[in-house]
């Protein structure tokens, strides 16, 4: 029985076990998409980037966050949920404690790395305020207690706030994949209630020693629903329905009414129809606001609506055409998403750089095109080289080394032997022969390499 398969068993369900597991065929559109989504947060965290009037925010409540996390849920099942399988529940939460350890190593020096560049910027800087434009200064008024908050995750500034949700959210998988293991329905169950509670009794977790009112931008109690959707669909835990043209056409119902609410600018060419567009600024208000269906901090209901049709949209598109994306244009956009941690913590220390560099050159075309593509370029080059050194190029050097000296051990070999079978009766050619060869054969071993 494949993975993902499920088998019943006095009302349980669980994933079968696999005894000889088959390396899965990476998707492109994974790869892909967390590459557009990474190079999309980029762009938007440039300071006053006018590339960023046409990131997916502008026309939609969805956005590359969205984006983003549903893409790490389905890369999150293909790199956890066949441990979970094959090597048993502890193992799977041991390689799951591991990586949140990671993120949140990163998370650290990203912060760090960060502050520091602001820091030094300031004390070169004549006009800007780069501390104040991140809201640092209570992290240098007061280090000591603002270093405790970062190392517990309590003191979680704006800017900084993705990497700490994904980590709460991770943490969350074990719990999900034991539910899963009585019964997929539970699993289900658990994902969806937590987020319901959660929307109802605003459980938000503190931002700010100093300040009781500020809150994790990112609320993984809320974002969990979109994380877990993109894992069960990975897992085959739920089915994704199948592409219809009525499926089609209220997807994209969804996407332009989205739009219209979204985009007030897309209203002030047509003057005459404004009107129209107060009466759907006005329910989406009302929808967003007081019904917070499309808040971010909790992620509104609204919004995973409205990226579950755009995803719905993609995979229409591509449907029969995956192989597209194989092209080798696209080569550097699905390398970026193979990388997508070091491309992340990349991005959001480079998009403050590119801040920077703008307020000294200016904010013309050719200087937004200069410093975006340079910036993006530069992800592409991060990508290419962590994904070389990650084939480990030293063990090619090492094998190449050892069957060098192999090689010459055996012409070694062959040489003494020959010189001894020159000499002698036929006897003693054979003993001394051996033992000339043995004892070469000790002194020519190859050495292990470092």
């Amino acid at each position: 029985m494949k993975s993902g398969e499920h088998h019943s068993s006095g009302g349980k369900q669980t994933e079968a076990p696999q005894q000889h597991p088959v390396r899965r065929i990476r998707d492109p559109r994974l790869d892909f998409f967390r590459g557009i989504a990474m190079l999309i947060i980029f762009i938007a965290h440039v300071p006053w980037n006018h590339w960023a009037n046409f990131i997916p925010a502008r026309f939609g409540p969805s956005d590359a966050t969205e984006m983003f996390v549903f893409c790490s849920g389905f890369a999150a099942a293909i790199a956890f949920g066949g441990t979970f399988i094959r090597a048993g529940f502890w193992i799977g939460t041991a390689r799951v404690v591991y990586r949140v350890f990671t993120l949140y190593i990163a998370h650290i020096m990203m912060f760090l790395s960060i502050a520091v560049a602001v820091y030094v910027a300031n004390l070169y800087a004549v006009e800007e305020d780069y501390v104040s434009g991140l809201a640092l200064n209570p992290f240098f008024e007061n280090p000591g207690q603002q270093l405790i908050g970062l190392f517990t995750l309590t003191y979680v500034p704006n800017y900084f706030d993705i990497m700490p949700m994904y980590i709460g959210v991770l943490l969350m998988m074990p719990l999900v994949v034991l539910a899963q293991r009585f019964h997929t329905g539970l699993a289900i169950a658990l994902v969806l209630g937590l987020y319901v509670v959660q929307f109802n009794q605003q459980w938000d977790l503190p931002a700010a020693p100093f300040n009781d009112e500020l809150v994790w931008f990112f609320n993984p109690l809320g974002w969990q629903l979109l994380f877990f959707t993109g894992f069960a669909l990975s897992r085959k835990w739920i089915k994704a329905p199948p592409v219809t043209r009525p499926l089609v056409i209220a997807a994209l119902v969804v996407v332009v009414l989205g739009f219209l609410v979204w985009n007030r600018a897309a209203w002030k060419a047509f003057p005459e129809v404004m009107v129209l567009y107060d009466i759907l600024s006005d329910s989406g208000a009302y929808i967003g606001v007081d019904l917070g269906l499309l808040g971010k901090t909790d992620f509104g209901f609204g919004r995973f609506i409205h990226f579950m049709a755009l995803a719905y949209l993609a995979v229409a598109m591509l449907k029969g055409r995956e192989s597209f994306l194989y092209a080798p244009i696209f080569n550097p956009i699905r390398k970026v998403g193979q990388q997508a941690l070091v491309t992340f913590v990349v991005s959001m220390f480079l998009s403050r750089i590119a801040g920077m560099i703008l307020d000294v050159i200016g904010r013309d075309g050719w200087q937004l095109t200069l410093v975006n593509l340079g910036g993006m370029g530069t992800l592409v080059g991060v990508a290419y080289f962590i994904g070389w050194y990650k084939t480990q190029p030293w063990r090619a050097v090492d094998r190449h080394v050892n069957s060098a000296q192999a090689s010459a051990h055996q012409a070694a070999k062959d040489v003494v032997l020959e010189s001894a079978q020159n000499k002698g009766p036929e006897k003693d050619q054979s003993q001394s022969g051996d033992k000339a060869a043995a004892d070469y054969g000790q002194a020519a071993r190859p050495m292990p390499a470092e």
